[in-house]
């Protein structure tokens, strides 16, 4: 058996970028992405500073959080304990992306499929060293096998003399690194300051520690005084608003069909329209629509059908997608039910429509949590939340259906919509203003101050403070109040959004490397 990884010398390193360049040759990785780049880190103050230098690269872990998220196993283990990828496979959901804590993935702008390191595998099976070892003018990349106890690798992993990025991760990475300053392998003890100081504005695109971050966490973990990155590359934004929309599609699609089971429970499920065919179809276009939403946010959007049939049954991706065609085929039975106004047959319907419905809303949580390098949508509280977003949106829909319908239960239905929104806002205060880890903090920092400061508000005004004050009115006002119901519905679906949005692009506002 073998067990190949790097041992990384950081005191030997000259920062010459010969390896970045070896890599790109060797694989003719474009301009813009790398597999492997060079990370400068400054310590100390003006006169007494230092400079470190670090190659950043795929780790190979033993337990590779981007292998178990991969929906088509494109992402696989070689027999040399290499994690290796198959472009014939990938679909380019950027999944990966998201579960890898190193910055180490990238999408290929030509096949518009995952690359990363994979360690010169064609290479070393031929007996030739990686690309990198070869040019590196110090010796500063060297090969190791952890299997063989004589290698410096092993020596440095059993003694513990090493270094690794990200440990509390735990991924046992197989890149050891070698006298490196700590500060230069934890993306979170230094910041890019752009203030015109050479190389400081050449990665605009690469998430720092922005300064309402670090007043939200403005200590290192280890004590240590902040380091400066002066040089380091680019890692944008992987998933955006398509996620965004499909958490909110998928979200008042499962909660209409809770509302319409609930009516069923409460003895109307003989109104046929509002409780028997409306319901399963607006929730059934909004599955189409999310099935759209996460289609169009491949990068190899023709090939979403791998997810079925070279699926890989640890990834939540391929479990998600189980999910929502079992809740879709579920819906379409309600709706074949309903429109031959046999209501006696529904109530047989209702515990399999709500199980399959909290599944729908809630497996993004155990998606998000195989999202490593994303601490924010690992916190446990995301399930509940993403549950009480779908009382929410059941209630919305069901306030502007009322518009156009007679619902019955009217007023049981916005209490139950005005019990969703003050349970996702306390959730959420909960989550806001209680202790984290300082990369959770400095997330929390982007989402209600830094630069999801404005769509976090939205959400705040337009998804929980007018959507409540308008219901208490419409309650207030009995069988007359189904226009501020109405209003409230429309204006806690635009909120819902808004948070989505905010959610999702704050957990990506963490550096990684």
């Amino acid at each position: 058996m073998t067990r190949l990884g790097f041992v990384l010398d950081s005191g030997s390193c000259i920062g010459c970028h010969a390896c970045t360049v070896a890599c790109k040759s060797e694989h003719e990785v474009p301009l813009g992405v790398n597999r492997t780049w060079l990370k400068y880190v400054e310590t100390g103050s003006h006169p007494q500073t230092d400079r470190h230098f670090s190659v950043m690269r795929c780790n190979h872990c033993e337990d590779a959080p981007c292998m178990s998220i991969c929906p088509t196993n494109a992402l696989f283990r070689a027999d040399n304990g290499v994690v290796d990828f198959d472009d014939d496979n990938c679909i380019g959901c950027k999944a990966c992306m998201n579960a890898c804590p190193y910055d180490a993935l990238y999408i290929h702008p030509e096949t518009m499929t995952a690359h990363k390191c994979n360690f010169c595998n064609h290479r070393v099976t031929e007996g030739l060293e990686p690309a990198c070892v070869v040019v590196c003018p110090t010796q500063a990349i060297r090969v190791g096998d952890l299997d063989d106890p004589t290698s410096e690798l092993a020596q440095l992993h059993a003694s513990g003399e090493g270094l690794v990025r990200s440990p509390e991760q735990n991924t046992n990475p197989r890149v050891i690194y070698k006298n490196a300053n700590p500060a230069s392998l934890d993306p979170l003890a230094s910041f890019i300051a752009n203030d015109g100081m050479i190389w400081a504005d050449t990665t605009p695109g690469h998430p720092t520690a922005t300064p309402v971050a670090l007043g939200a966490a403005p200590k290192r973990d280890d004590g240590q005084e902040m380091a400066r990155t002066t040089y380091t590359t680019a890692h944008s934004l992987t998933w955006g608003n398509k996620v965004a929309g499909y958490l909110v599609t998928k979200a008042v699609a499962a909660g209409t069909m809770m509302m319409a089971a609930l009516l069923t429970v409460l003895g109307h499920g003989d109104s046929q329209a509002v409780v028997g065919v409306v319901p399963p179809m607006l929730a059934g276009a909004l599955l189409a629509l999310t099935g759209v939403l996460l289609v169009a946010d491949l990068k190899q959007p023709g090939r979403f059908y791998y997810l079925i049939t070279r699926g890989n049954w640890e990834s939540w991706l391929v479990k998600g997608a189980y999910l929502l065609g079992g809740f879709a085929a579920l819906t379409a039975a309600w709706w074949i039910v309903g429109l031959t106004d046999t209501g006696s047959v529904l109530p047989w319907l209702v515990a399999p429509t709500v199980l399959l419905a909290l599944a729908t809303a809630g497996y993004t949580a155990y998606l998000f949590g195989q999202c490593e390098g994303r601490d924010l949508w690992q916190e446990p509280i995301l399930l509940p939340i993403l549950l009480w977003q779908t009382v929410v949106g059941g209630g919305a829909a069901y306030m502007l259906m009322a518009l156009v319908m007679d619902v019955p239960e009217a007023a049981t239905l916005q209490w139950v919509f005005l019990a969703g929104l003050v349970a996702n806002a306390l959730l959420v205060a909960v989550e806001t203003r209680g202790k984290h880890s300082r990369h959770v903090t400095m997330a929390i920092a982007d989402l209600t101050q830094g630069g999801q400061k404005g769509l976090f508000k939205i959400w705040v005004f337009a998804g929980i403070a007018a959507p409540v004050a308008l219901l208490l009115v419409a309650l207030l006002l009995g069988g007359n109040g189904t226009i501020p119901a109405a209003l409230a519905g429309a204006s806690a679906l635009g909120g819902l959004l808004a948070y989505e949005n905010a959610y999702v692009r704050a957990g990506q506002s963490v550096p990684l490397s």
